[in-house]
């Protein structure tokens, strides 16, 4: 499977394991690592990524899917 990196929205599912981009971290880059609760970007495509909200409740963009949902 290649590599996805978050900005089309078809890779991004519920469940799925990625790193994000804070908004506050947009500047440095920091990611922060997470599983997706909910998508929040309507379009398919994003060109910084798909926006999305963490189980935890963090949002930012989506930089790289670290796994497949589990299930």
């Amino acid at each position: 499977m290649d590599q996805q990196d978050g900005r089309q929205r078809r890779d991004i599912k519920p469940g799925l394991s990625v790193a994000i981009v804070q908004k506050q971290d947009q500047r440095t880059g920091k990611r922060t690592n997470g599983v997706v609760q909910t998508i929040l970007t309507s379009s398919a495509y994003h060109p910084h990524g798909i926006k999305v909200r963490l189980t935890d409740g963090r949002v930012g963009r989506v930089q790289e899917i670290l796994a497949p949902p589990e299930g």
